[in-house]
């Protein structure tokens, strides 16, 4: 039989690639389809090639939230306008917009964004958010808004994008195929006496402008945090 001639053998096989190549197979057949033996499979690979850039399934869905984390700065640097002179309204909602964006593009690994980051201490959390941390918080900074308001703001932020977003992505279809939005759903096993709103309504997550009521919920919110000082960095109007 012939020697495998991967990425490994050429001398190509790096992280980027490694993560790259684990996030197109989540997004392609899900959570579940990932481990190492599949992902070495997919790089043309033996499964002991990875362990030099990853060590194990724990650390590879870590690297997942890496990679997420990656991809919303890149939009950040690239894309959605530049945040050099935002107020600290408008730089929020740039991020949240970003934030949709790549949640949009890989809403099977939204809840591992949700929910990795908790599982370590801050300072082993992926370099790339802890680089979007710092830059809310220095975004509020500049804004002048003292520590405490500024961690509430910070928190009621990112609560309300990981919140939104997790409930308008991870709707559950029961039947791909079923053009009927009730049966696609699976709501025909609800007892319409017991649920009327509720199989009402459902239907409906999927016919709105999610962008449109992500940044609309945004705002609202924001309307109720304090004003910065006048002689922060950004006016009290965030402008």
């Amino acid at each position: 039989m012939a020697e495998r001639d991967g990425p490994e053998k050429r001398g190509r096989l790096s992280r980027p690639l490694v993560l790259d190549a684990a996030v197109a197979l989540v997004d392609r057949e899900g959570l579940g389809a990932l481990t190492m033996r599949r992902l070495a499979a997919e790089l043309g690979v033996e499964s002991m090639a990875l362990y030099r850039y990853t060590p194990g399934k724990e650390a590879l869905l870590d690297g997942l939230t890496e990679a997420y984390f990656t991809e919303i700065n890149t939009q950040l640097r690239t894309g959605l306008g530049s945040g050099h002179e935002n107020g600290w309204r408008t730089e929020l909602r740039r991020i949240a917009q970003a934030f949709a964006v790549v949640a949009h593009a890989h809403p099977e690994i939204l809840p591992l964004v949700a929910t990795r980051p908790l599982a370590v201490p801050v300072s082993r959390r992926p370099a790339p958010a802890l680089a979007l941390t710092e830059h809310i918080l220095s975004v509020l900074a500049r804004a002048g808004f003292d520590d405490t308001t500024a961690l509430t703001i910070y928190r009621t932020f990112v609560a309300w994008n990981l919140g939104f977003l997790l409930v308008d992505k991870r709707q559950v279809v029961d039947n791909p195929d079923e053009p009927d939005p009730v049966l696609r759903l699976g709501l025909h096993r609800l007892p319409a006496a017991d649920y009327p709103r509720l199989r009402a309504l459902v239907p409906r997550f999927a016919d709105f402008d999610d962008r449109a009521e992500m940044l609309t919920g945004l705002d609202r919110l924001l309307d109720g945090m304090p004003e910065p000082p006048l002689d922060g960095f950004y006016g009290a109007d965030g402008s």
